[in-house]
């Protein structure tokens, strides 16, 4: 099933165009690595797809059908470079919160839900935690179990693990790594090549808002043939 179809995307931020027509589909179960330099649209690209920013033009369709952004939002999970937990409710109150709200689940339903997910990345014991006692890796893991909370069938991921400390950043990637084997569905936003080359169904290269090249992982970093790609590729590995 095509879980995600764009058509001819456009984004505008006052007169500078930060996408330019994107043209994308993303397929049931794939995992699709968005690389490129900073400043390239590929934040604003998952924002748009989310609905936490209006495309000026184009089509998004997702599971073959156009949706408005609220509908969008509750079709998929994002995980932010920044975390974003609400620093005044514990771990659990965190990943309850939009279950409770948005899927109006019971609270009993709510916890062991949330519960079940602080085992998948191994955090159930800081469940009465705050977000001011945990780690960055922590705190990472407590944002993807909270974007899973909500059961999407799409996740999200900008740049998870760019505000972590190196020793942090591999318990994040394991966590991710493990919704691969899972078969989700995901964008990931990442400036850890290996990463992006070991996970990756596809790998999409961005520059100044637009996508120049779509392929397998091999192609993209053995192979290069776009010469911005190995400019590129010479600065970061």
């Amino acid at each position: 099933m095509q879980m995600i179809k764009i058509r001819n995307l456009n984004k505008n931020f006052g007169k500078l165009q930060v996408l330019k027509n994107i043209n994308l589909e993303v397929e049931q179960g794939e995992v699709v690595s968005i690389i490129g330099p900073s400043g390239s649209g590929k934040s604003t690209l998952l924002r748009c797809l989310i609905g936490l920013e209006e495309a000026d033009n184009g089509v998004i369709e997702i599971k073959g059908i156009s949706r408005e952004a609220r509908h969008r939002y509750q079709e998929m999970g994002m995980v932010f470079q920044g975390f974003n937990l609400f620093p005044h409710k514990t771990v659990l109150g965190n990943l309850i919160e939009a279950p409770l709200l948005v899927n109006k689940l019971e609270r009993k339903q709510a916890v062991e839900l949330a519960e079940n997910l602080l085992v998948k990345v191994g955090l159930l014991d800081k469940k009465d935690s705050y977000p001011s006692q945990l780690s960055g890796g922590q705190k990472q893991r407590v944002a993807i179990a909270r974007a899973l909370a909500m059961q999407p069938d799409i996740m999200l991921f900008d740049e998870p693990t760019s505000s972590l400390d190196p020793e942090l950043v591999g318990e994040v990637l394991t966590v991710i790594r493990d919704l691969v084997n899972e078969k989700i569905t995901m964008l990931i936003v990442t400036h850890e090549m290996g990463f992006a080359r070991e996970v990756s169904d596809r790998v999409i290269f961005m520059d100044e808002g637009e996508v120049l090249v779509d392929t397998v992982p091999d192609k993209i970093f053995n192979i290069p043939e776009h010469e911005r790609i190995k400019v590129f590729l010479d600065k970061i590995l």
